[in-house]
């Protein structure tokens, strides 16, 4: 009896000791000597599971998991670029699926954060592919520039949005403002039915082409795209450096006889600014060598490429993925 009584106190003090320890050499408090981290597991932050920051994430996490020796990787389903941004600067995530034009607001403490202290703890490892802004309008309505939706009925986008910020920025840039239109804050959904039943005239809609809602409302009702001129597009983005220049191609909607030339914020990974150097420097090398992962978990991953990385960069780049662009150049 005293024998056993011995043993289960040896037993008990080996599993305090086994907690002790793995408390102590816990991945998330794996602290360098210059102050940055590298942990052993990392949390990379998507977006919903029926969107494309989930399986890109996935398919980043399983790079990760093959070829970044000594870590592992996993990705979590959340509400997308905003809630991708606090959990990335309150350090509980290590990387984030971002729209860039959100990380600039986010680090700048502007648009929907301007409340909110700025958030620093943000740098950027690459821009990935682009999420256009779509002008689309009432095919009778007489809009064949940005200038026509003077006087007009036009969906801006809902309160608070990215795409209602997009919109306020392009009106700008063409010497217009909400007082010289009628806006209406509007999702994507609600303004392809107001298109389709004639409440407003137009509408602005931020997502990857083809765009479903526009998709189904050319099926519906004759619309047309409106295009941004050169000067203006050049103008845009040298006022807001995360802009990109793209072009809607010709037959991306039915009836869509013309390419269209547009600019798009661009989908982002993000990166805690505290990770190591050299962790982040071994994950931006090991995404960019294995890109075809990412297109095969997703038709948007085949847009990716090392060309195009700093297209829309909205952020200061992480030291690590600048060591890595910089042997690459």
């Amino acid at each position: 009896m005293k024998k056993r009584r011995i043993f289960t106190l040896l037993l008990i003090s080996v599993l305090v000791l086994s907690i002790f320890m793995v408390g102590c050499g816990n991945g998330d408090n794996g602290d360098a000597e210059d102050g940055s981290e590298s942990p052993d597991r990392l949390a990379i932050a998507t977006g919903g599971t029926t969107g494309v920051y989930y399986p890109l994430g996935g398919a980043f996490a399983n790079i990760i998991n093959d070829y970044v020796d000594g870590v592992t990787a996993n990705s979590e389903s959340t509400g997308a670029s905003v809630e991708n941004v606090n959990l990335l600067n309150d350090g509980e995530v290590d990387f984030a699926m971002v729209q860039n034009d959100i990380s600039y607001y986010a680090y700048e403490g502007i648009e929907m954060f301007d409340a909110e202290e700025p958030m620093e703890n943000l740098r950027g490892l690459a821009t990935l592919y682009p999420e256009t802004i779509q002008i689309v309008a009432d095919a009778g309505a007489g809009i064949e520039s940005v200038e026509d939706l003077a006087g007009k009925r036009v969906a801006v986008g809902a309160p608070g949005s990215g795409t209602e910020a997009n919109a306020r920025q392009i009106l700008a840039a063409h010497g217009l403002t909400y007082d010289d239109l009628t806006p209406d804050y509007l999702s994507f959904g609600e303004a392809s039915e107001n298109l389709r039943d004639g409440h407003v005239d137009a509408a602005f809609v931020t997502a990857g082409t083809p765009t479903a809602a526009i998709t189904d409302l050319s099926t519906q009702h004759d619309v047309v795209l409106v295009s941004i001129s050169q000067d203006m597009i050049d103008e845009i983005i040298s006022e807001y450096p995360y802009y990109a220049q793209v072009e809607i191609p010709a037959g991306t909607y039915r009836d869509q006889d013309e390419a269209v030339d547009a600019v798009a914020v661009m989908a982002m990974l993000t990166v805690r600014a505290e990770l190591s150097e050299d962790l982040v420097y071994e994950v931006t090398k090991a995404l960019f060598e294995n890109l075809s992962d990412l297109e095969s978990a997703h038709a948007r991953g085949g847009d990716v490429s090392l060309e195009g990385a700093l297209d829309g960069m909205s952020l200061e780049l992480h030291p690590g993925t600048q060591r890595y662009f910089d042997e690459v150049e």
